[in-house]
């Protein structure tokens, strides 16, 4: 039987590298996007997967977006919470929006997309749920206090519906990767990305491909005793007790 995913951020970055993966996997998949629509056609293209434009911030554009990938492809069997935007700044001059924007994105997201799908995933008693965390919400991070937050609180929401949802057979994991070399990284300053890659001992960045393989795993059949897990992926630039 082919699993239908769902991944949101879906068409650039991490959430590219895990389409492509769950889609070579058999799987049918839908990849979410919120507003670049030369990114979103490349990825339609190239990939063969649908894509589905809304906000995920947004309770009524999650619902909508669930709506059209059933109608296409099925009931949800794998979601993947990968939508993630940054707004940096220091805390003492961070602004209302800044906080708040990060929050909506990078939190409120989880809960508004993995609603649309949990009840479908517990009447069938199957269901993976993978949510893309951050190194940052486990250590911290200066001029992050918003994103680190958001990223610390998925921690939370992981074990506690995957205490929930044990019983149902729906797995809840995360995964936490390190400085992974996207556009997102990119745009940091040159003379700081000297130094976050001084300070990985393996002694680069980590690539799409390397959390799409830990995201293929978690989302498939021989997956269904680990769940509540935190695995970090940081090539040693933090390790977690």
């Amino acid at each position: 039987m082919s699993r239908v995913a769902f991944v949101t951020g879906g068409t650039r970055g991490i959430g590219k590298a895990i389409v492509e993966r769950l889609k070579a996997d058999g799987m049918k998949v839908a990849a979410g996007y919120s507003g670049n629509e030369e990114a979103a056609k490349a990825t339609a293209s190239e990939l063969g997967v649908m894509v589905v434009k809304g906000n995920v911030g947004n309770y009524e554009d999650c619902a909508n977006a669930i709506k059209a990938v059933e109608a296409e492809l099925g009931p949800v069997d794998v979601l993947v919470n990968n939508a993630g935007i940054t707004r940096d700044g220091f805390f003492h001059k961070m602004t209302p929006q800044q906080w708040s924007e990060v929050i909506s994105v990078n939190m409120d997201s989880v809960f508004n997309m993995t609603r649309q799908v949990i009840e479908g995933m517990r009447e069938r008693s199957w269901g993976r749920i993978v949510n893309i965390s951050s190194i940052n919400g486990q250590k911290g991070q200066a001029g992050q206090t918003n994103y680190s937050a958001a990223k610390a609180g998925l921690i939370g929401f992981t074990k506690a519906l995957a205490l929930e949802s044990a019983k149902k057979g729906i797995t809840v994991n995360a995964i936490c990767p390190g400085y992974i070399d996207t556009d997102m990284v990119a745009n940091v300053p040159e003379n700081v990305l000297a130094s976050i890659v001084a300070g990985i001992p393996i002694g680069r960045l980590g690539k799409g491909e390397e959390i799409a393989d830990m995201v293929s795993f978690l989302a498939g059949e021989r997956a269904g005793f680990v769940t509540g897990a935190t695995l970090t992926l940081n090539g040693g630039q933090y390790m977690a007790a």
